[in-house]
């Protein structure tokens, strides 16, 4: 299991990553990408039910650890997609107010999960034979209605939610790294002395390396690029 599930999410990564860097359409761009998560979510879900797992630790660490991190990427991109699609008219204020409205959406989620959040960050164990092995949910463990939903073949209690946890985290950064956006556009109105003179493919190669290096941490490619517009005077 371990080597088929690494080889097929580094393989979509990788796909990610090449998508990531094309600024034109970005729409259409995160449609390709939501298209090869769910095929690759389909890929695993065809391995599982035909080889299952060798033994239960190998189930819970499937549910606990590899699926939710799929998933998770289907959250974030389905969010985002639904942010660009959706985005409101009305300037920097309104824009504002529709950012915010999703943090504090995340924050209810992390409120209402509290306990959950503890058991999973702290790598705790005594509840994963509930919360990881398919066919042993309660009730009383605080269900999602979508896990009635699932197809129980592939999903247990408690591993949608830890996608959830995974996702929420990095729409957080894309939040914030939005606002801060934002906002330093406004506040920096003055052009920038510099202009790029090289080639567009040039300044998107230079950017998609420093992305696939993590010199600027988490940052969405997208805030990049942007910030490269910004300063070199030019529109990718």
């Amino acid at each position: 299991m371990e080597g088929f599930y690494n080889k097929t999410l580094s393989k979509l990564e990788m796909a990610i990553k090449e998508l990531e860097i094309d600024a034109n359409n970005p729409l259409q761009r995160i449609e390709t990408i939501i298209s090869k998560i769910v095929s690759c979510l389909s890929e695993v879900k065809k391995y599982v039910l035909k080889e299952g797992f060798k033994d239960l630790e190998e189930e819970v660490y499937f549910f606990k650890y590899q699926k939710p991190v799929i998933v998770a990427k289907l959250i974030y991109y389905n969010t985002i997609y639904k942010i660009e699609a959706k985005k409101p008219f009305g300037g920097k204020q309104v824009m504002e107010a529709c950012l915010n409205e999703k943090l504090v959406k995340l924050k209810r989620f992390s409120d209402g999960n509290i306990e959950f959040l503890k058991y999973y960050w702290t790598n705790s164990t005594y509840l994963d034979h509930k919360y990881f092995v398919r066919g042993q949910h309660d009730i009383k463990l605080s269900l999602d209605t979508i896990f009635f939903e699932t197809d129980h073949r592939f999903s247990t209690s408690h591993d949608y939610k830890v996608a959830k946890i995974i996702a929420n985290d990095r729409l957080q950064i894309y939040l914030e790294e939005q606002l801060n956006s934002n906002t330093k556009i406004e506040e920096g109105s003055e052009s920038s002395p510099l202009n790029w003179t090289g080639s567009k493919t040039a300044l998107t190669e230079l950017i998609y390396a420093l992305y696939s290096q993590g010199v600027f941490g988490n940052a969405d490619i997208k805030v990049i690029a942007k910030t490269f517009e910004n300063t070199f005077n030019i529109s990718l």
